[in-house]
């Protein structure tokens, strides 16, 4: 498999919930190594000396565990807000969904929808609960009430799969994009990603990592309003004539105004959906940014703050995916063989936001910009690296091996050793998987965050008649069928796995709509046949953590500075 097939999976694929045959089949562009663009690397070397600059400057102020997992609690609404985009607007969001318009038009934005409809969930039913009953990660929510060892294991095992498959993902389609863009050797590009991931998170922790957030939000979301800008003022900010030329030198004509093109399959398309918008709810990278906010009112102007940015950006991704369209696809510079038309941009469909930022903007833009995609992975492996390496140290080793007895300095030393170790796992296996298709990793990660985080989270909230024993058993029957169901899919058993077409022993690409039916099923019966003495008393805490969940009464205080 090309090298650039792999970029297309790992890009594309690291924002969607589950990849799908159309679009696999339609990204096999042979790979195009780049000159070296050394605008493009003097912009990241100008962004990596930033961030560094913070690391150093938060990590004068990273003293307590409080700082190192949640940044004390000294984050702003607005600060947290632009973060959580940082966290959320993945390369892939902006190469990916732009590609997939620059592809199937209307259709594309089927994953700008899934995912920003996700958020009004995360808004009404997640955040401010989460804020009031958490410290540090989303097991401490979910083991409020209940037993802590069991329900510590079930959610380190979602967090630590669902933070493995994303952030492989997220290497591999660092070291394929910038050994495109800027000319570097593969492995040069994963272990860069690698060594920056590491410093940010283990001398900078929450704090490092949410300033570097912040400013590749800022900067996407710059770059991304320059260039639909330039896209409308070339045709007189008319949107009705970049459509029609759209639809004039599209191959699909009309149809690329039209929904139902991409996603055929009805159970399919509900199944994706519902990965799209729970997984984005159960996401522990995601949900951990709630703990760096003052109190529960931070963390609902988080979320707002958070939907707006994200929203807009998803709005220009489909104006960057059209203008592509018109401006790209006609201009044989772009073009590995100008006679086969739009298929045939270099470097696939995902390069055609880099592409279109060369046409607006010229080789400084595109420097720009390429600096900017290479921004976004930093700040999505920075996030998912402190998540995991949080699961190890507060949920394995303080609460379930020390029994809650660990110290602050031994808990925060467990947690950078942690840090270190998933960031050497994730340049070896970027590495080892630089010529795979790794496409199946991501949608392992939204099946099990909709199947194993979500359900136990939100049933643990809402449902008083809920168990240990039904919240475990519910959690891993979600986990367990949900890889199952991956990997038994036609993107793995038979683009992945090599096996004919029409073998798979699950004909879905994502197993969403019955992992996580079958995890709330399995959480309901299980709890509901638990007579044991340990039942009572999990029904019983339900009227302490409601209270605290909806009033904040005893929740940890206000912001350590």
């Amino acid at each position: 498999m090309s090298r650039l097939k792999t970029l297309a999976a790992a890009i594309t694929l690291a924002a969607f919930a589950a990849p799908s045959l159309a679009l696999a089949d339609a990204l096999t562009a042979p790979a195009v190594k780049q000159p070296t663009n050394w605008v493009a690397i003097g912009m990241f070397v100008a962004f990596v000396a930033l961030t560094l600059a913070i690391t150093k400057w938060a990590a004068d102020r990273t003293r307590t565990a409080a700082h190192f997992y949640s940044a004390g609690g000294s984050v702003t609404g607005l600060q947290n807000g632009l973060a959580i985009a940082g966290d959320f607007m993945s390369a892939a969001s902006f190469l990916g969904i732009s590609g997939l318009v620059y592809l199937s038009g209307y259709d594309g934005l089927i994953y700008s929808v899934g995912f920003l409809v996700g958020w009004p969930i995360v808004t009404f039913l997640i955040a401010e609960p989460l804020r009031n009953l958490g410290r540090y990660t989303f097991g401490d929510v979910a083991s409020f009430r209940f037993e802590q060892a069991p329900i510590r294991v079930l959610a380190a095992c979602g967090t630590l799969v669902t933070v493995a498959f994303y952030l492989i993902a997220q290497m591999v389609g660092a070291g394929s994009l910038i050994k495109l863009l800027f000319g570097l050797d593969y492995w040069v590009a994963v272990v860069i990603v690698g060594v920056l991931m590491i410093v940010y998170v283990t001398f900078g922790g929450m704090v490092a990592t949410t300033w570097v957030q912040i400013i590749k939000a800022a900067l996407l979301l710059a770059g991304a309003t320059f260039m639909a800008f330039m896209v409308l003022a070339h045709f007189g900010f008319s949107a009705e004539a970049l459509f029609a030329r759209a639809v004039e030198v599209h191959p699909k004509k009309q149809a690329i105004m039209a929904p139902g093109s991409f996603v055929t399959n009805p159970i399919s398309a509900v199944s994706l959906g519902i990965a799209l918008m729970f997984g984005t709810a159960g996401l522990p990278h995601i949900l951990m940014r709630f703990f760096t906010v003052a109190d529960a009112k931070e963390a609902r102007k988080s979320v707002f703050y958070a939907t707006g940015f994200i929203g807009y950006f998803y709005i220009l991704t489909f104006i960057i995916g059209f203008g592509a369209i018109a401006l790209v696809s006609t201009n044989p510079e772009y073009l590995t063989n100008p006679a086969k038309g739009l298929a045939a941009i270099k470097g696939g469909s995902n390069m055609a936001a880099i592409h279109l930022a060369s046409a607006v903007g010229g080789n400084v833009f595109l420097g720009f910009i390429s600096a900017v995609a290479f921004a976004t992975i930093l700040a999505v492996v920075s996030g998912l690296t402190l998540s995991g390496a949080s699961a190890i140290s507060h949920d394995l080793y303080a609460t379930v091996l020390k029994g809650g007895r660990a110290n602050e300095k031994d808990e925060i030393w467990v947690s950078k050793v942690a840090t270190v170790v998933l960031g050497i796992i994730a340049i070896l296996l970027g590495i080892v998987f630089e010529k795979q298709n790794v496409a199946f990793m991501v949608g392992l990660a939204f099946a099990i965050a909709a199947s194993c985080n979500f359900p136990v989270l939100l049933t643990s909230l809402l449902w008083r008649g809920m168990t240990t024993r039904g919240a475990v058993i519910g959690g891993f029957l979600g986990l367990i069928t949900g890889l199952v169901g991956v990997i038994l899919s036609p993107s793995v058993w038979e683009l992945v796995l090599g096996h004919p077409k029409g073998s798979a022993p699950f004909p879905y690409s994502n197993p969403a709509l019955f992992s996580m039916t079958l995890a709330f099923i399995g959480i309901y019966v299980f709890s509901k046949l638990d007579t044991s003495a340990r039942a009572a008393k999990d029904k019983a805490g339900f009227d302490a953590q409601f209270v605290r969940a909806e009033t904040g009464i005893g929740a940890s205080g206000a912001a350590v500075h």
